[in-house]
């Protein structure tokens, strides 16, 4: 190994951003992430313990259903009412958690780093919304099949969230309007269009919009409404940060 090799710092240790990323290297990226790791690893213990205590079929499959449908519901909810709140940063215990699970990824919505979700928040999450309601059809088996459902789900929209932010235009028609409506939610108003894979929900609640519904950029779109002003009330996050997120990250000092 050179010198120079041996001196690059191990493929965490460095910063990745996904506006100078190829398919490639983040399908690489996505498969050493500790967060990734830890779901399937969930996952397959969650199949053994399925296969030791199994629920019967039509629970089983009533479980996966469930939690599938479920799902784009449940992120739309936490997405637009805890991950876009303006209360956790006011409650200095809760700062520190609002800042990683959210105000980061705003900050700087192409840096791979924090665009995965922090285990400490998603995990109990996952028990509460899946592995719980499997648990109350099918007993072990269904707890077991409920969160390896739950799991999977999250792989899924990590990696198409990850894939929204690539610099490149995607050939699948839905997968590229997909891509459109939530790059408006990062670079033009932060105030809709908070599904990832599924925009039914943002149709249904009204918070579905393009760039021509909403002219006007939103001033609050890369702080998420945590301006200099609030920050001079509530400075955890601020503290944390280094400062308060405006303009766009490529193009701050």
């Amino acid at each position: 190994m050179s010198k120079a090799a041996a001196a690059q710092p191990s493929f965490w240790k460095r910063s990745h951003h996904l506006d100078r990323m190829t398919l490639r290297e983040l399908v690489a990226a996505y498969f050493q992430h500790y967060t990734i790791l830890c779901y399937l690893a969930l996952t397959a213990g969650s199949i053994m313990l399925f296969v030791l205590r199994p629920a019967t079929v039509i629970q089983t499959t009533g479980i996966v259903v469930l939690i599938a449908l479920a799902y784009p519901l449940v992120w739309y909810m936490l997405h637009r009412w805890v991950l876009h709140c303006h209360w956790m940063f006011k409650v200095p215990a809760l700062a520190a958690v609002w800042k990683r699970i959210h105000y980061d990824h705003h900050q700087d919505p192409n840096h791979l780093e924090v665009l995965f979700g922090a285990l400490y928040t998603t995990l109990p999450t996952l028990l509460i919304v899946s592995a719980l309601p499997g648990w109350l059809i099918g007993g072990a088996g269904g707890a077991a099949a409920g969160f390896a459902t739950g799991l999977l789900c999250t792989c899924f929209y990590e990696f198409f969230h990850c894939i929204q932010h690539l610099a490149y235009k995607p050939r699948i028609r839905w997968l590229a309007t997909m891509k459109v409506r939530h790059m408006e939610h990062h670079f033009h108003d932060e105030n809709g269009n908070f599904g990832i894979t599924n925009f039914a929900w943002d149709r249904l609640f009204g918070t579905l919009y393009t760039r021509a519904d909403r002219p006007a950029k939103s001033p609050t779109v890369f702080n998420l409404g945590y301006t200099a002003e609030i920050a001079a009330i509530y400075p955890k996050v601020a503290e944390l940060s280094g400062g308060v997120a405006t303009g766009h990250p490529r193009r701050r000092s």
